[in-house]
């Protein structure tokens, strides 16, 4: 390392100009992939190994990944607001399939920590990171490949700023900047957050009978939550600011708690006795 660097300079720090960059590495990898380079297709008489060729396969249509998260993520909202489960019954060998399923990908994210040295925390922060940036910038990375291949329209970027601010390294930590990329994240969040409130005041309302199935839909209701909270932490603009988590729940247990004060009624007295309708003044 020379004592005077040639140049020097960091990655985007901001929400907005770090989803740009995801998503100008997204669309490269999607032209690739529908190109006749794809390596799905291409270079078959050549001496690329077949797990080499796997590993540029995952490279160039990891983007495409962002379709099927969008509905996961979509799935469990719908699914309060309309009082139906996405998974049905299923039997006993289906069960233990699945259980074998989320073990395997629970090992293959402990084993890449292991591997790669990297602690719990910034894996899950990874994670976090990996399901904003699916539904949003590779979901618009998808969607611009297809118009530049099927439309000859190519998309203009703007060049995200790389520099330190003199005045401090995290200067442009706290710069908002609006972008379409934070459309579909946010939309996401709302329609969870409505789901989970319409989820409990209609548990509420229909007897605390269906309590059980709604504990189903209010846990992949709240995975989705927590893995965009960082995204809902980027919008609250400075510190000096009321942070909009805050207000958030604050809404979202207010209306709660109005709808179950509703559903006690405590200052309506209730008593047993014979029917008015039926005895009129007699009773």
């Amino acid at each position: 390392m020379p004592k005077r660097p040639a140049f020097k300079g960091s990655a985007p720090i901001n929400l907005s100009d770090r989803l740009n960059q995801v998503l100008r590495w997204a669309l490269g990898s999607v032209e690739i992939l529908f190109s006749r380079h794809c390596p799905i297709w291409y270079g078959y008489g050549g001496r690329l190994k077949w797990l080499e060729r796997f590993a540029y396969v995952n490279t160039t249509i990891y983007p495409v990944t962002a379709i099927p998260l969008l509905m996961y993520c979509t799935l469990p909202a719908v699914c309060l607001l309309t009082n139906k489960f996405i998974i049905p019954q299923i039997s006993n060998i289906a069960s233990i399939w699945f259980i074998s399923l989320f073990l395997s990908i629970f090992a293959t994210g402990i084993l890449e920590m292991r591997w790669s040295g990297v602690g719990i925390d910034e894996w899950w922060r990874n994670e976090q990171f990996w399901v904003i940036g699916g539904v949003s910038a590779h979901l618009f990375a998808v969607f611009q490949g297809l118009l530049k291949v099927l439309a000859g329209i190519d998309t203009n970027f703007t060049v995200t700023s790389k520099a330190s601010d003199e005045d401090g390294d995290f200067a442009e930590l706290y710069m908002f900047k609006w972008t379409t990329l934070l459309i579909p994240p946010t939309t996401l969040l709302i329609i969870n957050l409505v789901g989970v409130v319409a989820g409990i005041s209609y548990a509420i309302n229909s007897g605390y009978q269906s309590w059980g199935p709604l504990f189903g839909k209010l846990f992949f209701a709240f995975w989705v939550i927590i893995h965009l909270y960082p995204f809902l932490k980027g919008l609250m603009g400075r510190q000096n600011r009321t942070p909009t988590i805050v207000v958030v729940w604050s809404i979202l247990l207010a209306s709660i708690f109005s709808l179950l004060w509703v559903r006690i009624d405590p200052f309506t007295t209730r008593v047993t006795g014979p029917d008015v309708e039926l005895c009129g003044i007699n009773c």
